[in-house]
């Protein structure tokens, strides 16, 4: 981002996690509680885009190895005579989708967990920020009057 913007900067989607990174903008005059606010959105993104490119990664890997071994099961390879990439039908990917997802149940509900903890963590954060500028502005009003 430019040396002058004030904003935070979002990036496009990253090939692994899908997810949107986000550059945090950094005030000159931050607060102690406003740098806790912007390291903890920081830390829940890293965490998402961690999170989030391992799941893909291994969602890709296995749904190429399920395509592949219901391919050979049927004689087929994985492309056919015109070089076209060759694909199963949608309840045969129907039963790839649901094995996976039953398979990684425990760990889309602790992410689930982790998610809602930061996210508390962060609009509370929010909270304390927006009272204590609130407040400073009273003061500033107060004394400017």
């Amino acid at each position: 981002p430019p040396a002058h913007s004030r904003n935070d900067w979002i990036g496009p989607p990253d090939k692994d996690s899908n997810l949107r990174p986000v550059i945090f903008y950094v005030p000159p005059e931050e607060s102690p509680l406003e740098r806790r606010l912007r390291e903890a959105r920081q830390e829940a993104q890293t965490c998402n885009q961690r999170f989030w490119a391992q799941h893909n990664r291994a969602f890709r890997q296995e749904k190429e190895e399920f395509i592949y071994s219901r391919l050979k099961a049927k004689g087929l390879e994985m492309r056919d005579e015109t070089g076209q990439k060759a694909t199963l039908n949608a309840e045969e990917m129907a039963e790839f989708y649901k094995d996976f997802l039953s398979k990684n149940f425990r760990k889309h509900t602790q992410y689930n967990r982790d998610w809602y903890k930061r996210n508390f963590t962060i609009t509370f954060l929010m909270g304390q920020v927006a009272l204590a500028r609130a407040l400073r502005w009273l003061r500033w009003k107060k004394k400017n009057v």
